[in-house]
């Protein structure tokens, strides 16, 4: 049984950083994509960044490239997502989430199969 655990979420102010980690048990992200979503309150999820399997490729979305960089430890079966210069618009509760096997990454959240409970980053103004 795959399970996904997100954590590194907090309370930071604008301009500071924060590192989220995604730890896996079930698969290995040697032969799994993984993504980062995030939703707002009263808003969609959100697409913000994708990691290929065996890491080769990385994306991410407009309003946070430049600022927020994805990340894999393969010998730590972890995910990370370093978010710096942090805003206000960035609050939002952060998910990680892995597609199938040997899946390309994707940006959208019907084509990933497993998911985390979240974490919450708050940025204050």
């Amino acid at each position: 049984q795959v399970q996904v655990v997100e954590s590194g979420g907090g309370l930071v102010q604008t301009g500071g950083s924060l590192r989220l980690s995604c730890t896996a048990s079930g698969l290995t992200f040697d032969d799994y994509a993984a993504g980062w979503f995030r939703q707002a309150p009263g808003k969609e999820r959100e697409w913000v960044s994708c990691i290929s399997w065996r890491g080769g490729n990385t994306d991410y979305a407009d309003s946070v490239k430049g600022r927020f960089t994805i990340s894999q430890d393969n010998a730590k079966n972890t995910v990370y997502l370093q978010m710096d210069s942090l805003k206000p618009e960035d609050t939002a509760m952060y998910y990680c989430a892995a597609p199938p096997r040997y899946a390309s990454f994707s940006w959208a959240p019907a084509d990933f199969r497993y998911w985390g409970q979240g974490t919450q980053v708050t940025v204050s103004s």
